[in-house]
């Protein structure tokens, strides 16, 4: 199994990137993994408190819980994932089951955070792109999506969102073999990215 670590800022295009990815592969050959789904649950407390969580926190991702599933998904063992749900802000009852693959896709702000998950991973991937441009995905995907208003939107990100960004995510982009400028629109970048992994896998 080739495991693969897709990081970046929110709103930076990783979703994107990881589609374009999966596109070349058959269904079989690839699963995907989203940190977003191993937030914490945090049903006991109030939902406005639960709104107020730091989302862009290491803190925030159960980390153990997602080693030992990227761990069970190399060792060929099916796991479910969970579901988290960003308009109450707790962990679902459903969970979603993955199977092991050829390729696995580890996508999420803080995926390059955790050293222990960084070194489950064969290649690493950092998704750049400018701060204006990010922050108008988040307004519209948090309002399409989530259920939260501008004024919420915007007061989030100069709370948590940015000082996160610059404390947690920027400095992973260190730990990256491959930079992804300009996000899911740099067609060249996520093509030799692709070609690298095609060539990975044949000489496995």
């Amino acid at each position: 199994m080739l495991i693969i670590g897709i990081a970046g800022g929110t709103g930076s295009g990783k979703t994107t990137v990881v589609k374009k990815i999966s596109e070349q592969f058959s269904r079989n050959e690839v699963a995907v993994l989203s940190h977003d789904s191993y937030y914490y649950d945090n049903s006991h407390l109030a939902l406005e408190e639960r709104r107020q969580k730091n989302f862009d926190h290491p803190d925030s991702i159960e980390f153990e819980l997602m080693i030992e599933h990227v761990k069970k998904l190399k060792a060929g063992q099916a796991i479910n994932e969970p579901v988290y749900s960003f308009i109450t802000c707790t962990r679902q009852e459903e969970t979603n089951p993955v199977e092991p693959k050829h390729v696995l896709i580890i996508e999420g702000i803080l995926c390059l955070t955790n050293k222990v998950l960084r070194d489950l991973m064969d290649i690493k991937v950092y998704v750049d792109c400018d701060s204006d441009v990010r922050l108008a995905r988040v307004i519209q995907r948090d309002m399409e999506e989530r259920g939260r208003d501008v004024e919420q939107i915007l007061t989030r990100y100069h709370q948590t969102v940015r000082p996160s960004h610059l404390q947690f995510i920027e400095p992973t982009k260190r730990y990256a073999d491959i930079i992804v400028p300009q996000g899911g629109k740099n067609k060249i970048a996520i093509q030799i990215l692709t070609n690298h992994i095609l060539q990975t896998l044949k000489n496995q």
